[in-house]
């Protein structure tokens, strides 16, 4: 009996969830995820969850934790039923977690200062002048595997730095004010930034198109498949439109 009831605390599905009214949700503290202006809460992630919550007519617990490893435990311990952040979908996740039908399709973009604002230095174009340099990221961020595959590439060691108190956003910023030289963002992100800061290049790909989804336990099932089912509906709709044009 006590092995049964083991087993069973290590399942939770979507049955499991509606019997519970509850679903548990964690998203990164930022302006994708969630964010505060003023008394107003916000975000791209956190406006796609209400969505959710209002279609399913339950009660969803919504969890900030920048660190997408400390995301991918809770989701294992079933602290958390669903990751909604912009996860790159790799090999290496996917052997451990399924992913949902993509949200969007995004790549990786070194962001570097253009060269009248960098002393006349012209922006870096090719992957093997990466060499001996130092990018600073996000602590625990999804990009350093991409960073670790890319100096494997050439052939040559980039040094990174993950930085505990910042994240991408604020790195960006920091690029632009020239106290970091380096950081990699996402591509969506990225432009919208360069739109308030005139000073950051963002030309150069660091890594190919990728899917980004959301991630939930493998043996959540019917769960991954509600969720496809509900974004299948839900993507092509005047709201979800209205949602990415507001955050992209």
């Amino acid at each position: 009996m006590r092995r049964l009831q083991v087993a069973q605390l290590q399942s939770r599905d979507y049955d499991d969830i509606v019997l519970s009214g509850e679903l548990n949700v964690v998203t990164d503290y930022n302006t994708i995820g969630l964010y505060a202006s003023g008394d107003t809460l916000l975000g791209f992630q956190r406006e796609m969850i209400l969505a959710l919550e209002k279609e399913w007519g339950i009660k969803v617990n919504l969890f900030l934790e920048n660190s997408l490893e400390e995301n991918l435990e809770g989701l294992r311990t079933m602290r958390y039923d669903l990751i909604a952040r912009n996860i790159p979908v790799n090999i290496q996740l996917k052997d451990s977690f399924a992913f949902t039908t993509p949200i969007m399709l995004n790549k990786q973009v070194l962001v570097q200062r253009k060269s009248k604002y960098n002393d006349s230095v012209e922006p870096i174009r090719q992957h093997l002048d990466l060499a001996g340099r130092t990018i600073h990221v996000a602590d625990d961020s999804p990009v350093i595997l991409r960073l670790n595959n890319l100096s494997h590439e050439i052939g040559d060691t980039i040094f990174i730095i993950e930085d505990p108190t910042y994240e991408t956003e604020q790195l960006v910023m920091m690029v632009a004010s020239g106290d970091i030289d380096l950081t990699v963002c996402d591509e969506k992100m990225a432009i919208r930034l360069a739109k308030l800061l005139p000073e950051i290049d963002i030309e150069t790909d660091i890594s190919f198109t990728q899917l980004e989804s959301w991630a939930v336990r493998k043996n959540s099932p019917v769960l991954l498949d509600s969720l496809n089912s509900w974004l299948d509906r839900f993507k092509p709709t005047t709201t979800f439109k209205g949602v990415f044009k507001k955050y992209y």
